[in-house]
């Protein structure tokens, strides 16, 4: 999907410094921090934000409790772009925990005006074990009141779940950087089944398959469909005799409005 908008004169960069002033700029899904969204502003870029809504509540619940002077701990995994942009929708009072002993090594100043909210991308089973040592330690921490991790991540988990109770081998496709394509993987393994991550049917090696009855294949929240469907069509190619869909335990339905500002651009 990169290659093919920067085919169409997209230029990918990874900081503000390297758009020219008065360029248009565009937000990922992931979101920014409060001091990226300052800079742009400053710098008069025309900004488009492309930041998922899912994300958007994320950022929303953090300036809630900050406006309180609540603290808050992220659940997420250090480094994630994601995670970068949700630690900077504040200036202090905020806290990143990956494991049940990071929270055991957890500093606050008051453990009774806490909070925590979670990367959207996460491991389910993961991050209920972490949610689980925050209240063991913290009884009187407020957790958000509708699950923050992505609808689309859940529904994957859970029908990898079932995918590993049948196959011996389960691909997920999807990038390497992907987060939630990554925790589908391990899904996978943690269910008894052999997991491999790809990005494409380049990527698949026949010594996989040797002794391997049934292959499940599934793929991460934003993977493009024509990546999913070379997948199966080269394990056609090399054998795969009957291909089945399964249906997920729930229907997707959820769509999100275009942007305002892209909607006014649209039109003209």
């Amino acid at each position: 999907m990169v290659e093919q908008l920067k085919a169409k004169g997209a230029v990918f960069v990874e900081d503000l410094a390297e758009i020219p002033d008065g360029a248009t700029v565009i937000f990922s899904a992931h979101g920014v921090s409060r001091a990226v969204r300052r800079e742009a502003e400053k710098r008069r870029l025309r900004v488009f934000d492309a930041t998922c809504p899912l994300v958007t509540k994320v950022h929303m619940e953090v300036a809630l409790h900050r406006r309180d002077d609540t603290e808050c701990v992220l659940i997420g995994h250090a480094g994630h772009v994601e995670v970068e942009g949700t630690l900077g929708q504040s200036d202090n009072g905020m806290y990143l925990v990956e494991t049940p002993e990071d929270v055991e090594q957890l500093e606050v100043k008051d453990p009774n005006n806490l909070a925590f909210v979670t990367q959207t991308t996460l491991s389910m089973d993961d991050t209920a074990q972490v949610v689980d040592a925050l209240r063991a330690r913290f009884p009187k921490i407020k957790g958000p009141k509708k699950e923050d991790i992505c609808y689309a991540t859940q529904n994957r988990q859970d029908a990898v779940k079932d995918l590993s109770r049948h196959c011996q081998l389960v691909l997920v496709v999807g990038s390497s950087n992907s987060s939630n394509a990554n925790r589908l993987r391990e899904v996978a393994e943690a269910y008894g089944a052999r997991g491999y991550l790809v990005d494409g049917p380049q990527d698949l090696k026949r010594e996989w398959f040797e002794d391997v009855a049934e292959v499940g294949v599934t793929a991460g929240a934003s993977t493009p469909e024509v990546l999913v469907q070379g997948v199966v069509e080269k394990l056609g190619e090399w054998g795969a005799e009957i291909i089945d869909e399964l249906p997920g335990r729930k229907t997707e339905s959820v769509t999100f409005k275009i942007p305002r500002a892209l909607k006014n651009v649209a039109a003209t």
